[in-house]
């Protein structure tokens, strides 16, 4: 009996707190994610460094300006011998020496690898937004898998706590049957084991369900413990067709479009790797002053120069020991393989598509079954409860109608949620779970 007034004070706190909570979207969900998520946060900032190096300033188009200053001084004593013996010193002279220039150096032409190298960087820019997105996807499945286990949890919750009304209600029926000499002390009995059986039940699922929300906070990058109800209305897109599904794959899956992104940076490695077969023409200038301070016992008391220098080089690697040729055959066998990459990838997805299909139409076909099977069971619960009423059937038999319907719920809830996210990896497949409506 403890332990009934325990779920019962349980649920009612429950209930109390659930007035409090807050009512969390699957629009909201995905919103917090792309705000919060950690690799989602990460992905971003992965984005934002690839266009950081696709910009010009490390492009190599830009030239190269440098300034140098200089300033010395000096202090000697010097001793001199002619060839005839004579000896003269001279002591302590002093000089003071200054010195500034500006240089400037521009490659003019570099076989256009500097061209295909900006371009290279340009498209891994492009890459990482595929993969950030790629990123955001597999997230956002994550989260709704999750999501959708706290609905199913709550919906299963709802419906363990309505059998355990039922099962304390046969309970205080077996007590009232048994002050009145109707029925014996074995009928309570069994009624409090299936009493504590719905509880600890009841328990299991709670605590279940709490483990559930507090993994959906940590994805949504939130305080883990914050409260919160879900939506558990879903609908389904019942008009999928293979050959359109297939259609949409290849041309919008994240993966089919990350490879043929990598194929065409391939195709920039050979072009650079070949640059390196012409010469490279530069050109370099630079203005700049020189100045000498000097003291009596120099010729020249101050001295100045300055001036403007300007020149090209040609620079031409005629042979590097094959070291050019090495690369640049080793990125046609990479851009090879990118190739083969692609056919694997558009063969996998073609079966991934075929099989996410089967199996979201055979988890359709389950959930419609399950309706069904609830309904019997809800109508041959209450034909039973009738009968048990009126002493017509045992509470053993009343017991198995109850539980018979309480597998029949718990079996459609797992139905339908394995539908939607059977449906959710369809979309993930064809490129369209960003743009789907939840």
């Amino acid at each position: 009996m403890n332990n009934i007034h325990k779920i019962t004070i349980l649920f009612l706190l429950s209930f109390s707190v659930s007035f409090a909570q807050e009512k969390l979207t699957k629009e909201n969900a995905i919103n917090l994610a792309l705000e919060n998520n950690y690799g989602i946060q990460i992905a971003k900032n992965i984005v934002k460094i690839t266009e950081n190096n696709a910009s010009i300033f490390i492009s190599g188009y830009l030239p190269k300006v440098t300034a140098n200053a200089g300033a010395n001084y000096n202090n000697n004593s010097s001793e001199f011998t002619s060839q005839s013996g004579n000896k003269s010193e001279i002591n302590d002279a002093e000089s003071k020496l200054y010195n500034a220039s500006i240089g400037l150096n521009y490659t003019l032409f570099d076989g256009l690898g500097r061209s295909y190298n900006y371009k290279k960087l340009k498209e891994t820019h492009n890459l990482s937004e595929l993969e950030a997105q790629a990123i955001i996807e597999n997230s956002i499945l994550q989260i709704f898998t999750i999501y959708y286990d706290v609905a199913q949890l709550t919906e299963d919750n709802i419906n363990i706590l309505e059998s355990l009304n039922i099962s304390k209600q046969r309970l205080k029926r077996a007590k009232y049957s048994f002050d009145y000499g109707q029925s014996t002390r074995l009928q309570i009995l069994n009624a409090e084991v299936d009493v504590n059986n719905d509880s600890i039940k009841y328990i299991n699922t709670q605590r279940f369900l709490a483990n559930a929300k507090r993994d959906l906070n940590l994805l949504l990058g939130r305080t883990v413990t914050t409260n919160f109800t879900v939506d558990t209305d879903i609908t389904f897109n019942l008009t999928f067709d293979y050959s359109n599904l297939l259609e949409k794959a290849k041309n919008h899956n994240i993966e089919m479009q990350k490879v043929a992104k990598n194929i065409e940076l391939s195709q920039f490695d050979i072009k650079i790797n070949k640059a390196n077969l012409y010469p490279s023409l530069n050109f370099n200038s630079s203005y700049g002053f020189n100045k000498s301070d000097n003291d009596a016992t120099f010729t020249n008391a101050e001295q100045l120069s300055k001036g403007l220098n300007a020149g090209v080089s040609l620079n031409w690697n005629l042979f590097d020991g094959g070291n050019t040729k090495t690369r640049i055959q080793n990125s046609k066998i990479i851009a090879d393989n990118l190739q083969v990459q692609k056919e694997q990838i558009e063969n996998e997805l073609e079966r991934n598509v075929a099989n996410a299909l089967e199996i979201y139409n055979n988890a359709l076909f389950i959930s419609k079954s399950e309706e069904k099977n609830v309904e019997t069971n809800k109508r041959n619960f209450s034909r039973t409860e009738e009968q048990f009423k009126l002493g017509q059937i045992t509470s053993i038999e009343f017991r198995q109608a109850q539980v018979n319907l309480l597998n029949a719920q718990s079996n459609l809830n797992l139905a339908k949620y394995d539908a939607k996210n059977a449906e959710l990896k369809l979309l993930q497949l064809t490129g369209d779970l960003l743009n789907a409506e939840f």
